[in-house]
């Protein structure tokens, strides 16, 4: 199988502190996705998914190629604004609004 020309698409699952699905939310809205965009990020989607009294937040990544996923990651994490925000968000909430993600990396299959 071949992967030239192919796109990647990466799948990013959060597991979020259900008491702070609010606090997730619109961190992710007004910051993360506005820097995501800044550093060549494109989100395909993203959904809630809430079972049992968990809340997982889920999104797909479309990217060009691995070599562009493993830069565009370094630099949105490297970001300054990034930082300023995970840092207000913690002191806001007095702890991580995730505990924990997944990440997995697909490939067509056909």
């Amino acid at each position: 199988m071949t992967t030239i020309g192919r796109v990647i698409h990466q799948l990013r699952i959060y597991e979020v502190d259900p008491t702070l699905v609010e606090q997730f939310d619109e961190r992710f809205k007004t910051h993360t996705k506005r820097i995501m965009e800044r550093h060549g990020f494109q989100i395909e989607s993203m959904w809630y998914a809430r079972e049992d009294g968990s809340v997982q937040f889920i999104y797909i990544l479309v990217w060009q190629d691995a070599e562009q996923m493993r830069t565009q990651w370094e630099a949105f994490m490297a970001d300054p604004e990034w930082e300023a925000v995970k840092q207000r968000s913690r002191e806001t909430t007095g702890e991580p609004v995730t505990s924990k993600v997944a990440d997995k990396v697909l490939t067509d299959t056909y």
